[in-house]
């Protein structure tokens, strides 16, 4: 699988174009501030842009959605909504195929209702749900609640060596693996959701404490 990272600027907002190299069918993830980088980059490379995603509805990640349809023909999806040519609903466990491979939707509520995350080939596209060493911001209530279950029964749950590529450079490297963010990530490591929660509540002081950006 062809995949690449762009910095398409906002606040260290991550756009992605991931592709089956045999088919040349590609499918482009959060386009936001620039949408023509990910676009220019892809007809270079020879590659046909068969879906575009956005990973939740915030404007940081959708204001690019006009200019992108414009460029491509294509409509972005967010969760819950149709696809046009393949007439997939964006929702839990769907898949869209994509040449040889297939593009996997996760639900993941907690940042927003409608986060997704996006699982194709050994990369898993986590939008605000999960940084490197960092997870989504939430309320410390119902919201907390969701994430940490999106987390942990989603995610978690992946192979070890699952690349993850967040939706903005907010953490300690631009990617990682989910078997990393099991040992290293402090919000993953917390024993319980009570635990999971105090350290959203506390999180700067815990910043500070352990020299974290």
């Amino acid at each position: 699988m062809y995949l690449k990272q762009f910095r398409t600027g906002g606040d260290r907002n991550f756009g992605y174009l991931a592709a089956d190299e045999l088919s040349r069918q590609a499918f482009i993830v959060d386009p936001s501030n620039d949408p023509s980088m990910i676009v220019d980059h892809a007809d270079k490379e020879g590659f046909s842009i068969s879906y575009i995603f956005c990973t939740h509805g915030h404007y940081d990640h959708t204001n690019g959605n006009d200019e992108i349809a414009e460029l491509t023909g294509r409509t972005p999806l967010l969760y819950g909504e149709i696809c046009p040519e393949t007439g997939i609903t964006v929702e839990d466990r769907a898949l869209f195929p994509l040449g040889e491979m297939e593009i996997r939707i996760i639900h993941t509520p907690g940042h927003t209702p409608d986060s997704i995350c996006l699982y194709a080939g050994d990369a898993l596209f986590t939008g605000d749900t999960l940084f490197v060493g960092k997870v989504g911001g939430t309320d410390l209530g119902q919201q907390a609640h969701e994430e940490y279950h999106s987390l942990h029964e989603k995610l978690m749950i992946l192979p070890e060596n699952t690349r993850v590529f967040p939706g903005h450079d907010y953490g300690t490297a631009p990617q990682s693996t989910i078997g990393e963010e099991k040992k290293t990530n402090p919000f993953l490591t917390q024993p319980d959701l009570d635990s999971f929660i105090d350290l959203k509540k506390n999180w700067a002081a815990y910043k500070k404490k352990h020299g974290i950006a």
